[in-house]
This record gives C-alpha cells, sequence and structure tokens, in this order.
C-alpha cells in the first residue's frame, strides 16, 4: 500500500478535502496531484483546480461542460472507472482547470483591444470616431485624436463606447481613460467625465434583425430591417450608434471616480474579471463641462486601453442562449512540459499528513491553526523546483 495512503485511510475526508481547498497557487495542487497515482487520483476526483478557479472567478459557474480538442493519446490509471465516461470528464475537467488558474495566476498584461466597435453618440463623425481612441495620446501628426459625443443640455446623459478584444476569451484587470484636453478652445478645457462603469459581455445573436443589423455595422452599410436586406451604400451606423439590443452583458463594475484631468487614468478593477465573448462597455456617467460656443455639454476621451491577457488560442468558448450556458474547449499544447515528481517529496507531504493526523485528533482548531505553516512549507517546495519543472499536467509516478 502507497504510504501516502495509508496515512489518509487515519484522517476524516472532509477534513483533507477543505485543507487542500485552501491552498490558493495552481502549483501547489499540482505538486500534490504528481507525488503519487492515489493524489492524483484524489485531486481529479474531488475537482480540487475546478473548485480553485470558481473561487477565483465566480462566472465560470455558467461553464456547462469542458471539451479537450487534442490528439493525444493518454494511459488510464489502472482504477475500477477510469474507462468510464465520468473519470474521463473529471480528467478533462482537470487539464483545463489547472491550466487555466496557471495562466490567470501567471498575468502578464497588455492592452488587448482589438477594434473599437460603436459609441453611443458621435459629435462630428468621421473626425471625432471612436477609432480615433485607438491611438495613444491625445494627437496623430498635426491633427487632434479623440472620440466626441453629441452636445446635450441635460448633464446627467450618459454615454457609451464598446470595443473588441483580440479574443473571445480574456481576463482583465484594468481599464485606462484619457480624457481629452481641447487645446484648440479658449481656457483649454476638458471634457472628462464625472465617473465611469464597465461591463463585459458578448454578442447576442437573438434574431434575423440583430445578425442583419451586426453585419451591417461591420461591413459599414446601413439596413433596412423591414425588408430584411442591405442598402448598399456607406452610412454613419459604424462607430456611432450602439446596438444596445445586440448584447448581452454578464458582470458590470461599481462607478469609479474620473478625474478631470489630462492624462491617461488607471481603473483598476477589484479582481481579474473573465470576459465571455470578448467585448468590452464602457459607460461614462455625468458632463461636467459645456462648449463655450453652443452652452451644451459633451464628453470627450482621446485613448483607451483595457489591460488583460487573451486566453486564445489554448482557450475558445462556444456560448448557447437564452441559457447563457458555456461550452469551455481546451486546446492544449501538443508538447506539454511536465512536472519531475521527485522521490523527496513525497516524505516531505507525508510527514505533513502525519502532523495533521495528530492535530486531529487534538481538534480542528488545532489544525487550521497550523495549515499556513504547512501551505508556506509547500510554496517554498514548489518555489525551490526548476522553472522548467512547472506545468499544469503532471505525470503521475
Amino acid at each position: 500500500m502507497d504510504p501516502s495512503e495509508s496515512y489518509f485511510n487515519q484522517l476524516d475526508f472532509d477534513a483533507i478535502v477543505v485543507i487542500l481547498t485552501c491552498l490558493e497557487d495552481p502549483a501547489e495542487l499540482i505538486r500534490v496531484s504528481s507525488l503519487s497515482h492515489f493524489w492524483y487520483k484524489f485531486v481529479i476526483a474531488n475537482g480540487l483546480c475546478k473548485k480553485l478557479c470558481l473561487r477565483m472567478f465566480p462566472e465560470l459557474s455558467v461553464v456547462e461542460s469542458v471539451v479537450e480538442q487534442s490528439k493525444r493519446l493518454r494511459n488510464c490509471i489502472d482504477i475500477g472507472s477510469c474507462n468510464s465516461a465520468e473519470w474521463e470528464n473529471l480528467e478533462r475537467e482537470h487539464r483545463a482547470f489547472a491550466f487555466l488558474a496557471r495562466q490567470c495566476k501567471t498575468l502578464a498584461g497588455g492592452n488587448c483591444i482589438a477594434e473599437a466597435v460603436c459609441a453611443s453618440s458621435t459629435d462630428n463623425y468621421p473626425f471625432e470616431s471612436i477609432v480615433n481612441t485607438l491611438d495613444r495620446g491625445d494627437r496623430v501628426g498635426p491633427r487632434a485624436s479623440y472620440w466626441s459625443s453629441k452636445g446635450q443640455r441635460d448633464h446627467t446623459v450618459p454615454e457609451t463606447l464598446v470595443y473588441k478584444l483580440s479574443g473571445d476569451f480574456c481576463v482583465i484587470t484594468e481599464i485606462n481613460i484619457q480624457p481629452f484636453q481641447a487645446y484648440f478652445q479658449t481656457g483649454d478645457p476638458i471634457y472628462a467625465a464625472k465617473s465611469v462603469r464597465f461591463r463585459v459581455g458578448h454578442p447576442k445573436f437573438s434574431s434575423p434583425e440583430d445578425i442583419l443589423h451586426l453585419e451591417a455595422v461591420q461591413n459599414n452599410i446601413w439596413t433596412d430591417s423591414s425588408e430584411k436586406f442591405p442598402i448598399a451604400q456607406p452610412v454613419d451606423i459604424p462607430h456611432q450608434e450602439a446596438p444596445e439590443s445586440g448584447f448581452i452583458w454578464t458582470w458590470t463594475s461599481q462607478e469609479f471616480p474620473m478625474a478631470q484631468e489630462n492624462r491617461l487614468q488607471e481603473f483598476k478593477l477589484p479582481k481579474p474579471i473573465l470576459c465571455f465573448g470578448g467585448i468590452v462597455q464602457i459607460e461614462l456617467l455625468g458632463r461636467v463641462q459645456r462648449q463655450e460656443m453652443d452652452n451644451l455639454f459633451y464628453i470627450c476621451v482621446s485613448h483607451v486601453e483595457v489591460i488583460g491577457k487573451g486566453l486564445f488560442p489554448e482557450f475558445v468558448t462556444e456560448i448557447f442562449e437564452p441559457s447563457g450556458k458555456i461550452v469551455l474547449k481546451y486546446c492544449p499544447n501538443p508538447h506539454p512540459i511536465r512536472i519531475r515528481s521527485r522521490s523527496k517529496d513525497q516524505p516531505f507531504f507525508i510527514s505533513r499528513l502525519s502532523t495533521l493526523r495528530g492535530d486531529l485528533m487534538q481538534g480542528p482548531r488545532r489544525v487550521f491553526g497550523r495549515m499556513p505553516h504547512i501551505f508556506r512549507l509547500i510554496r517554498q517546495q514548489v518555489e525551490s523546483d526548476d522553472p522548467e519543472s512547472q506545468q499544469h499536467e503532471p505525470e503521475p509516478t
């Protein structure tokens, strides 16, 4: 019998699950699963990597199933249910969620906007189009570069800007916005909003009219939804009018106050957010500055960045409406790097189980009081490994 299994049999099952569920770094769970066949089965059977991802990103609860698109052949562990569809599904979820958690923990973010989709209004199209916000700064050569809303007498009228990200499945950490300062107007006024709010979501294809309208936006043509065919002429619809009915928003942020300053302002999200569908909306709330020539309120933005990381091509999502359920398609690297499971790892972890067993006999408070120390030792062991040895998929020993 595996020594780790003999120790495990003397511990309460639920207590061990709770303890391992408290691990916050996917590398620690991966290290545990690589100790032996026994721990490999234990981590997978209890879905510990999936539970870790759900704690990191509660929005993953809409994932109905995981599909692994790989031609690799795998050797099955010799246990009673290993050939069943249920066990194969558990292994598939383990590989996908372990890799997802690892990718998000080692996030190296950059601007992941692919293109501007549309704005709720545009004052002077195309010279003040939302497309200008993709350029960094407020000038391109000799001309000013910015987006401007239409003027309003009511300072409470909001505006929205919609962007498409570099992939359908992204993790976002912050959004940066630079208001525009009209250096060519008297007094150099700054047309910033009072506050901003963010949404992420995906396009909605609930009717032929929605599809027709979206195609019109993408192809720069008007559509006549009553006649069900496009009118072939260039129009102002792209980058001007936001088809709010064409999107489903799956997450909405709190309001962030915006400074009335001409600088790139960083709005860090409370926690990283997963975006299924690759669409981000920026809602600009409240107008501050009137334009002298017409006495109307405007909002102007010179640059926008969505900081995060695209999870394509390793992950692709398929969204089903109206349920909103998602199929997560995992496309792993065909040549993965594997964790080396060394013989010294097992005595280390088994000694921790021995300590836990003794503490459990003295009461749960003693167990959870020692958990930070135990986890710290596990982390030290993982960090001491060669970087080449860290990867989401262990090779059971």
